[in-house]
């Protein structure tokens, strides 16, 4: 039988806590015997859940010998990871044991050194603090989970069991893993990643600055085919120094501002409009069904179908 150890950490989520638990206790075997052993692990006799106060049956010690260590997310994942925490993870990585993060506890990973030179995954609000706090990472938000192998992470909260079910699959096969998902009420595989969720709002421009005015103009006349050249003429600059101040002010490209903006009125289209896709991208600047449909799955990651029919 494969051990699981969860580990609990101060301030941890509960969901995040309970979404193995739950997942790995109901996985059965062909005939019918449980496939994991659970043991929730935490470095204090009380841990603070928020809602509640939690006391697990096991100390870090547990984490010895098991098979696979899940560490799920915290309330406050900038708080500092304690040392004897942080050996125990490290022993358990040089011993081999599969170690994987739910949601923001990617973070106590990446401040083991667990995750350097890694390409890591976490909620897609916390990404740019992990990217900053851990530039060693290479932190991807679009994705719902990454498996190195050894080392797993998943994005935030439903991830969580995207990424139990993708190791019930390695550890016993397809068909253990569809079982579990449909007690889970959950695809064995969903389609996309998190970009889908993530609200892909524009860059503004600080208040007051130069660019607002041209700003609110580009949002405006998101329908427009604007070239470029278009938008540095109704600013009555040249590209080049058009380009230089968004850059500047924004952080990206005049177009770039421009496609972001156009997918978030889309996206915001698709979820409050029955008007077709076609439709909707004529409405926000596309100059083909093809081409809007490309840059949309570009940046969501899935088609404007499935977002409608998952946010619609």
């Amino acid at each position: 039988m494969h051990t699981i150890a969860v580990l609990a950490l101060d301030q941890v989520i509960p969901f995040d806590l309970s979404t193995p638990i739950e997942v790995f206790t109901r996985t059965r075997l062909p005939d019918g015997r449980p496939g994991y052993q659970i043991r929730v692990c935490a470095e204090q006799r009380e841990t603070d859940a928020g809602a509640f106060t939690l006391r697990a049956p096991w100390g870090l010690d547990g984490l010895a010998g098991a098979d696979t260590v899940i560490v799920p997310g915290t309330a406050d994942p900038a708080a500092p990871l304690s040392p004897a925490v942080c050996e125990a993870l490290r022993a358990a990585a040089r011993n081999g044991t599969r170690i994987a993060s739910i949601c923001s506890g990617t973070f106590p990973l990446a401040a083991t050194g667990l995750l350097d030179g890694l390409r890591a995954t976490t909620h897609w609000i916390a990404a740019g603090l992990l990217a900053d706090a851990y530039p060693e990472v290479e932190v991807d938000p679009d994705v719902l989970y990454v498996d190195n192998g050894q080392i797993l992470t998943s994005a935030g909260a439903a991830a969580g069991l995207d990424l139990c079910l993708h190791m019930i699959r390695k550890d016993y096969g397809s068909a253990v893993a569809a079982d579990a998902a449909r007690l889970s009420v959950m695809p064995l595989e969903r389609e996309g990643g998190q970009a889908q969720f993530i609200v892909h709002d524009y860059a503004p421009a600080p208040r007051g600055s130069a660019l607002e005015p041209l700003l609110s103009w580009l949002q405006e006349n998101l329908a427009a085919e604007l070239t470029l050249a278009d938008i540095a003429a109704h600013a009555g600059t040249s590209t080049r120094t058009l380009i230089r101040h968004f850059r500047e002010q924004t952080g990206t490209t005049p177009l770039q501002w421009l496609h972001r903006a156009r997918i978030r009125q889309a996206q915001h289209l698709l979820e409050s409009t029955p008007h077709t896709v076609e439709r909707i991208g004529t409405q926000v600047g596309f100059g083909s069904p093809t081409a809007f449909r490309d840059r949309f799955k570009r940046t969501t990651g899935v088609s404007p179908q499935s977002y409608r029919r998952a946010f619609g």
